[in-house]
């Protein structure tokens, strides 16, 4: 075998295990926002993702033409999302039509509890999440970076965490590192986070915290190359895996000599 295959195959991931499902990709990709369908369809194609969260209340554009039209069931899993609720009931009634219609068992739970902020609401979230493990779907559920809230969601049966690393739609990266370590440290369930995410680095970094995946949409659909900024967030997703596997160097205070001490 040469050198060069055996790098390769020592580098070689486990899937990513969402309850019955499993992905190589760990980059979700959302599908609002972008100026038009054929550019969503192409920075999809770019983002190198296998699952692609969409909106239950925006799946209809017209009476004719549908944003499911556009996706790829046999190429891209189909990850529902209860975008827009503002209580637990609504969210719980979202979830079952989007099962009722064939979309997915799997879902993204969001339950905002204020138009300005988009922060979730931890207690109706929480309320939605029990309801709806009981009833069999398979809960990705999104939160704030608040540890104990995390905890409390996972105990209820989620099959996935999905933190904030920012507010929705900001853009501005990770903002509490130590959060999303804290949460990491004690999850027995996959850790992905979710919303806030920027640019490249920022997904990157999520990474090589030691997160199983990362989720977005306003990063890449409002960049000025969609398409580009599709590719760059694949392959920041891709580096940062690889780098947090590969185990990085303690930071120190003082230089350490990468040379030998002495001649030999």
């Amino acid at each position: 075998m040469l050198v060069a295959d055996r790098i390769e195959k020592k580098a070689e991931d486990k899937k990513l295990k969402i309850g019955k499902y499993e992905f190589t990709s760990r980059l979700f990709v959302g599908t609002g926002k972008y100026p038009s369908m054929e550019v969503m369809v192409e920075a999809l194609e770019a983002s190198g993702a296998e699952v692609v969260t969409v909106a239950v209340r925006r799946v209809k554009i017209s009476e004719s033409e549908s944003l499911l039209d556009y996706i790829d069931a046999k190429k891209y899993k189909i990850l529902p999302n209860t975008a827009g609720c503002y209580s637990a009931d609504e969210a719980i009634r979202v979830a079952r039509l989007a099962r009722e219609a064939g979309m997915s068992d799997m879902i993204k739970l969001e339950v905002l509890g204020d138009e300005k902020t988009l922060l979730p609401d931890p207690i109706e979230t929480l309320k939605a999440t029990t309801v709806l493990v009981k009833e069999g779907f398979t809960v990705l559920v999104y939160t704030s970076d608040d540890p104990i809230i995390a905890k409390k969601l996972e105990d209820a049966g989620a099959t996935c965490v999905m933190p904030a690393g920012a507010p929705i739609g900001s853009g501005q990266g990770i903002l509490n590192k130590n959060n999303i370590r804290i949460i990491l440290e004690s999850a027995k369930v996959p850790i992905i986070v979710d919303a806030g995410v920027g640019t490249a680095s920022d997904v990157t970094i999520a990474m090589e915290l030691g997160c199983e995946g990362v989720l977005l949409n306003t990063g890449i659909a409002l960049a000025k190359d969609p398409v580009r900024m599709a590719r760059a967030m694949k392959l920041a997703c891709e580096s940062g895996r690889l780098a947090f596997l590969s185990g990085r160097i303690p930071k120190r205070l003082y230089a350490k000599a990468s040379s030998p001490e002495k001649d030999f």
